[in-house]
């Protein structure tokens, strides 16, 4: 009976991948049959280890694993599941990072490099909210690595072609014993090519590249936030020996709006109210962005002051607010009010505010009189007896 895979490696179910590559390391040191003398044994453990770590290493099959069991991956493991052509591939992929690609496979010829993928690239870029809110085309300029076009790739003059390695024999890799290990290295003359490139393209120099400026056209989502990432396919830079190009990561930040301040879906908004208006209750424009049902057309809605509004008083404007980028969902416009103090009245303004003055009691400053009650009760409190004024 099969044991369970992460009962092998010795890993919980949700062991990270990172995780899970350090138990295998570990565990393939310790049973690798180089080490052991060829005991049987161990090369039975270090058979087991690399089929558990060929399902669990890769994301499909070990979901298929996760919900299924030995059942969702038969025939996947065994060292062929996961793209290794032996144990000692997967020793190779694992132990390669860790000390810098010298491990290898005991008795098979080496391969060379061959065409290798092209490096990720990313682009930092900074849009608008409004840009954000109502979704955009952008045009950016990346520089990239491109495939030379005189060369076609190959490095070599038009005319010529390179020519076989003579230290690796075309491999792109040397090996040596050292130790319990067979020892591969890349090899330092072709660096892993296994070609050599005589008579270079002049273009390229004989690295096979360019390096150009290309211009995309970048869609913004509706909905995007600070830190949201773009993933363009096919977009880095080229691969090597044309081999496929890696993609381009495009990492957004929004910038600081001057009116709005976005706190999830939600836009925050500070308006002054006049006076007059706060007082009487009435309508006054706030801004709000493109498109938002009952704006003008343009930048404006109309909003309701209540009679009697305060400073710092909200008023909530359901469905204004920023669109959700993976659903229908909107946010809301929250409108904070401050009222606001005429200045520079005429002698006639004045008279008449010092004439409503006079007629306004405490029931028309309620926040006044209650401040005020609080104030005496702590004078009263310092004092020991009834303050006067």
């Amino acid at each position: 009976m099969q044991r369970d895979y992460y009962e092998v490696l010795g890993v919980s179910r949700t062991v990270s991948e990172t995780e899970l590559k350090s138990a295998f390391r570990k565990l393939a040191m310790e049973h690798h049959p180089d080490r052991n003398g060829g005991c049987e044994e161990a090369a039975g453990r270090f058979k087991e280890l690399n089929e558990a770590y060929s399902i669990l290493s890769d994301a499909q099959k070990r979901a298929a694993y996760d919900r299924f069991g030995h059942a969702g991956v038969n025939g996947a493991g065994g060292g062929g599941g996961a793209g290794f052509t032996d144990v000692h591939d997967i020793f190779n992929e694992v132990f390669g990072q860790a000390f810098g690609d010298m491990f290898g496979g005991g008795g098979r010829g080496g391969r060379p490099s061959g065409p290798a993928r092209g490096q990720d690239l990313r682009y930092d870029l900074e849009i608008t909210l409004e840009q954000a809110y109502a979704s955009a085309e952008v045009e950016i300029a990346v520089p990239a690595a491109m495939t030379c076009e005189t060369c076609d790739g190959t490095g070599a003059k038009p005319g010529t072609q390179p020519t076989t390695c003579n230290s690796c024999g075309g491999a792109g890799r040397v090996r040596a014993s050292q130790g319990f290990f067979s020892i591969e290295r890349t090899c330092p003359r072709c660096g892993g090519a296994g070609q050599l490139v005589l008579d270079p393209c002049k273009d390229c120099r004989g690295a096979g590249q360019v390096r150009h400026e290309r211009t995309l056209s970048v869609r913004i989502p509706s909905g995007v936030d600070d830190g949201a990432r773009i993933r363009l396919a096919g977009e880095g830079d080229a691969g090597a020996r044309n081999g496929p190009r890696g993609d381009l990561y495009i990492f957004l930040s929004v910038r600081p709006h001057e009116l709005f301040e976005r706190d999830g879906l939600d836009l925050l908004c500070g308006v002054p109210v006049p006076m007059c208006t706060a007082a009487l209750g009435g309508e006054i424009d706030a801004p709000c962005l493109l498109g938002g049902e009952n704006c003008d057309g343009n930048s404006r809605i109309k909003i309701k002051v209540p009679e009697g509004a305060q400073t710092g008083r909200t008023v909530r404007l359901k469905g204004r607010g920023m669109p959700s980028l993976r659903s229908r969902e909107r946010g809301d416009l929250v409108v904070e009010l401050f009222v606001e103090t005429p200045t520079g009245l005429t002698p006639r303004q004045k008279e008449l505010m010092r004439e409503l003055a006079g007629l306004c009691g405490e029931s028309q400053h309620p926040q006044s009189a209650g401040f005020f009650d609080k104030a005496r009760r702590f004078w009263d409190g310092i004092t020991g007896g009834e303050v006067r004024a």
